[in-house]
């Protein structure tokens, strides 16, 4: 419990608004781990489930550290690493007791605060104290209720919003089709629909640049959903690029884009036009393996003290988003 004691520090190193920064080219990665990353595939930073053994997955996540401030740990995720999976599977969850030794934390075995999904890249916070990470956890609870961001991610999108700044409010369902979990649209739910497991979504959107067809969309979700941010931008007909599970929802004629019916699509690899191909310097089989250009980069956390501001985290982007925003003449500042 000794990183408990240091509670007041780990949160102090992030007041005034401090954030965590690194180089953007290293995306949060040493040089042994992104090498490790790079020669699995063509997109460099990008991890591939099932070519890393336990070993080689410490290694990464370990130079994957951002920052460390008393029982705080935070990681800058690789694309494609789950948090949580089945028995035997190799997860973030999975590999953290190796995690937290190879960090000299000996029996202080660090658990998730906070974390983006499977495929999305970015933060994870992690704490070895459970009095902290019931804190944050309360922290990140009660800002939901109340409706405050506090996740932000940066996006890629193949097209470009119709509007710069707003809100995407949809009610979403889990279905079991063709065995796999898809998130589904539900038109007016009854009250019925919802005891059922429907639930209301929103997020908040910001459009920062556009250049070749394309977008890059600052996403803040207010409400916590499966997939909820490449469900909410399929049905803003501006998929994530690399959505290959949603993107197929959308459908183009004659330049005019519009919204398939769900029930007769099925997830399938992400087309993009020739021009866009040209433009990212892809063929259409490397675009097949394009990943999810979905990152999670800020985390607010609450001050030091009561009345103090909420504090930053922020993780660089990874090499293959960096590389794309180039290509597509797209700045982010």
């Amino acid at each position: 419990m000794g990183g408990c004691r240091v509670l007041g520090q780990a949160w102090g190193g992030w007041r005034r608004g401090l954030g965590i920064r690194a180089t953007p080219t290293a995306a949060g990665f040493g040089t042994k781990a992104r090498h490790q990353l790079q020669r699995r595939g063509s997109f460099p930073g990008l991890l591939r489930p099932g070519t890393f053994s336990r070993e080689e997955l410490v290694d990464v996540l370990r130079a994957a550290v951002v920052d460390r401030k008393g029982p705080l740990v935070t990681l800058n995720k690789p694309q494609g690493l789950p948090v949580t999976g089945k028995p035997g599977e190799l997860t973030l969850l999975s590999v953290l007791p190796e995690l937290s030794r190879s960090l000299g934390l000996g029996e202080q075995e660090l658990q998730v605060v906070r974390a983006s999904g499977k495929e999305a890249s970015g933060l994870v916070l992690l704490s070895s104290c459970p009095q902290t990470a019931s804190r944050l956890q309360k922290f990140f609870a009660h800002s939901q209720r109340a409706r405050r961001p506090t996740a932000t991610y940066c996006a890629v999108t193949d097209g470009i919003p119709v509007t710069s700044e707003g809100k995407i409010q949809a009610a979403l369902k889990l279905e079991h089709i063709d065995g796999v979990n898809l998130v589904v649209p539900v038109q007016s739910p009854s009250r019925k629909d919802i005891m059922e497991g429907v639930k209301r979504t929103l997020s908040h959107f910001r459009v920062v640049a556009t250049g070749s067809g394309c977008a890059l969309v600052q996403l803040q979700p207010l409400t916590v959903f499966p997939n909820q941010l490449q469900a909410h931008m399929a049905l803003q007909l501006c998929p994530v690029l690399g959505d290959h599970t949603y993107s197929a929802r959308v459908g183009t004629v004659l330049g005019q884009r519009f919204l398939l019916p769900v029930e007769s699509t099925k997830p399938q690899r992400q087309v993009l036009d020739e021009a866009l191909l040209g433009r990212l310097c892809l063929t259409a089989s490397q675009a097949a393996r394009l990943p999810l250009h979905l990152h999670l980069h800020c985390l607010r956390l609450p001050g030091t003290r009561p009345r103090d501001p909420p504090t930053e985290l922020l993780a660089p982007l990874p090499s293959y988003f960096s590389r794309t925003l180039q290509c597509l003449g797209l700045h982010y500042q």
